[in-house]
């Protein structure tokens, strides 16, 4: 049976070729995505902004004009209206009412849904989830913080792995995986709560993974050719491990598509975070992080007691077979 090789053996692709436009392309998408998220923001669920949050599904696509005055009768407050998995499903968010117990809060629930049952034959509830201000404000330091803590343990493990150049690359290449994915959810308008904070810390993960696999193939082949361009030994080294990381990345992507379509829209955001990042995270492996090490001055020096070789010696350390 002949096995499936979405790579080819013996790979002899030029990344390093393309770095310089591989580095422009990221520097203009990390722009453009600080700029959506400071022009735009970010929809933060009610895990950051505080408040009740009601899901409420309709027969058909109901005019939010008439929700929001509908709601703005029963006295509980100003309501953000926001479709979620189709056009007949809204997410309703609503202030935490003053000095409000769960009971409160509970009344508040059956208040507004009476209400739309009334005004919208066939409207039914879904569900409802409630966060206090102060408990919103201490999720975002603690996400915010969660996030920060990561990427500075990455970047000192990979520093203290092999040279800082690895550390200053990693960290580079995993802050636009992070502002490509912020980005995102800043143009999709996607919900960004705490399910999509794990999503990032997942992707970071994943990063991570993929990063070191090729770093450390890069440490080995500087030290078995010393005398080897580090432009052959980045190419050399990305190509060695193109299968394994294009094999992972696809096989992630197929179960997360799965999830995709068959998941729910409560699991869409996380979803769709999970994809981007491992196709943003895969790019970033490649094209940025690896590299950037050649910006940075990485080389691959001879030590005191290499012998000089010539001729065929020479030719024969830049054709050595390769390691799988």
């Amino acid at each position: 049976m002949r096995l499936l090789k979405i790579v080819p053996d013996n790979t002899n692709i030029d990344f390093v070729r393309l770095r310089g436009l591989a580095f422009g392309l990221t520097l203009l998408l990390s722009v453009i995505a600080v700029g959506l998220t400071v022009y735009k923001g970010l929809n933060f669920g009610v895990d950051f902004v505080g408040g009740l949050m009601i899901e409420e599904k309709f027969a058909t696509p109901p005019d939010q004009n008439k929700v929001r005055s509908v709601i703005d009768g029963l006295g509980v407050g100003e309501a953000a209206l926001q479709q979620q998995g189709g056009p007949q499903t809204l997410v309703i968010r609503l202030p935490v009412q003053n000095g409000a117990d769960e009971g409160a809060t509970n009344a508040v629930v059956k208040k507004v849904e009476g209400a739309l049952a009334r005004a919208f034959p066939g409207a039914t509830f879904s569900r409802y989830s409630t966060v206090s201000g102060k408990v919103s404000g201490e999720l975002i330091r603690n996400g915010v913080l969660a996030v920060v803590l990561a990427v500075l343990g990455i970047g000192l493990f990979a520093i203290l792995r092999f040279e800082w150049q690895f550390g200053v690359s990693t960290i580079v290449a995993i802050v636009h995986d992070l502002l490509m994915t912020v980005g995102f959810f800043a143009l999709s308008r996607f919900e960004f709560d705490l399910n999509i904070i794990a999503a990032v810390l997942t992707i970071i993960g994943y990063s991570i993974n993929d990063k070191i696999v090729i770093d450390d193939r890069i440490r080995e082949n500087m030290r078995r050719y010393r005398k080897m361009d580090m432009r052959e030994i980045i190419n050399l080294s990305v190509n060695e491990t193109l299968p394994r990381t294009v094999m992972t990345s696809v096989t992630i992507l197929l179960a997360l598509i799965a999830m995709l379509l068959l998941g729910g829209h409560v699991l869409r955001g996380f979803t769709a975070a999970m994809i981007l990042g491992i196709v943003v995270g895969t790019y970033s492996s490649i094209y940025v992080s690896s590299s950037l090490l050649i910006t940075l001055g990485l080389r691959a020096e001879p030590t005191p007691s290499d012998k000089p070789t010539r001729g065929v010696a020479d030719n024969a350390e830049r054709v050595a077979p390769r390691e799988r």
